[in-house]
């Protein structure tokens, strides 16, 4: 029996397989290659168990797409002729990542292979800006990554220090920015030009965290990020996956309650963590309210520089204000290492500049205040990615997308 356009009854739903099946099998390859490194084809057989013919076929494909190129020869190879291994090309699609935070806007464009294409941060005074301004000066800044692209934009993943509804991109609250119920991943893309690449919108520590983790790689499969500005936030990462909650809004340590007679938090609540270890709490004590440092127009990090450099000398007022921040950081800390038991905890943004003064307390806490052997086996670790983690995290994210459906990028 046939239809009246010739086919057999159910051929379209095997097309369909047969699309879905090349599909993944496309990003299995891919994948594999961007885990292990490159590959002969002869390999990637062997280790994903695909047949010969297909991974040639699918890596034709990869190639022709500007996925994947040819490398060198294959020098492990002993016996006959060596294969041709085949790498990541990076020149074929980008993803861009995005943050706004309390005193900066920045953006970043990676490529496939990871390397930066387009990268920059401007001083911005966000809390005093209202969220539509705030959008227009960094639409600017993305569309300067997105000229600098040489190939496909994969999409733009914008990082905010705020809770975000991850299914619609609207952000709910930013206590530090002052926004809140804003729906920002719609106003970005309007002011876009409603792109053909994907616009989403995600919490700035889980963003840091993927980074983080990322750059870790190895056997660590369980690590907490906690990145320091204004706010505090924090990332944590389980079983090699983030955990976001049942709602999306896990990872708001900056306002775990720590010191009730404390300072008021920008959330409205008193004595949140972050009041006492973030960095607005540090300048206080450390600085005079006319002191070049708090001045938010200029770069965070030619002030923590300052900062830095004040510590090396052996400012007084400095070492004091660092050893204060590093007491609370401990008891917040261990809290989290209780909770949590990572194999890491990771210092980002301004608790990573400062490391080297920061580092040591925390590391005491631990050892003092959780009640596991040794810690639980939690290790201090400092980023080495800055202020740069959020926007690392979102390019990734939005590279992700190729890694699973390499068929989005054009032949």
């Amino acid at each position: 029996m046939t239809l009246s356009d010739g086919r057999r009854p159910g051929s379209r739903a095997v097309a369909a397989d047969h699309v879905s099946l090349r599909r993944n099998n496309l990003s299995v390859v891919l994948r594999h290659v961007r885990d292990l490194g490159p590959r002969s084809r002869a390999r990637i057989a062997d280790d994903t168990g695909l047949n010969k013919a297909t991974v040639s076929s699918l890596v034709a494909e990869l190639v022709e797409r500007g996925l994947l190129r040819e490398g060198s020869a294959d020098s492990t190879r002993t016996l006959g002729r060596p294969g041709q291994l085949v790498e990541l090309d990076g020149s074929g699609v980008c993803g861009v990542g995005a943050e706004i935070n309390v005193e900066y806007l920045a953006v970043i464009a990676l490529n496939l292979s990871g390397e930066t294409v387009f990268e920059q941060r401007v001083p911005v005074d966000v809390a005093h800006l209202d969220p539509g301004a705030t959008l227009d000066r960094l639409t600017d800044l993305i569309k300067q990554a997105v000229a600098a692209v040489n190939g496909q934009v994969a999409g733009v993943t914008l990082a905010v220090p705020a809770l975000v509804q991850g299914e619609t991109g609207a952000l709910k609250l930013a206590p530090n920015l002052g926004w809140s119920e804003f729906p920002v991943a719609a106003e970005l893309r309007r002011r876009l030009g409603e792109p053909p690449y994907s616009v989403h919108v995600d919490n700035e520590a889980n963003l840091a965290a993927l980074a983080a983790y990322a750059e870790l790689q190895g056997d660590v499969h369980d690590l907490v990020l906690l990145t320091g500005a204004i706010g505090v936030g924090g990332g944590v990462v389980t079983g090699g996956h983030l955990l976001r909650g049942s709602q999306g809004y896990s990872g708001e340590v900056g306002h775990m309650p720590v010191a009730p007679a404390g300072r008021t938090c920008g959330c409205g609540r008193t004595g949140c963590w972050e009041t006492v270890v973030g960095l607005t709490a540090l300048l206080h004590q450390a600085t005079d309210a006319d002191d070049p440092v708090r001045d938010p127009s200029l770069d965070v990090v030619q002030r923590l520089a300052e900062i830095k450099r004040r510590a090396e000398a052996g400012d007084v007022r400095t070492l004091a204000a660092l050893r204060d921040v590093g007491d609370w950081l401990g008891i917040g800390g261990a809290v989290l290492a209780n909770i949590l038991n990572p194999d890491v905890l990771v210092l980002g943004g301004y608790f990573a500049v400062l490391g080297p003064w920061l580092k040591a307390p925390l590391e005491q806490a631990i050892r003092e205040r959780v009640i596991a052997p040794d810690g639980g086996g939690c290790r201090v670790v400092q980023s080495e990615l800055g202020f740069t983690a959020a926007v690392r995290g979102g390019a990734r994210i939005s590279l992700d997308q190729v890694f699973l459906d390499p068929t989005g990028v054009a032949q």
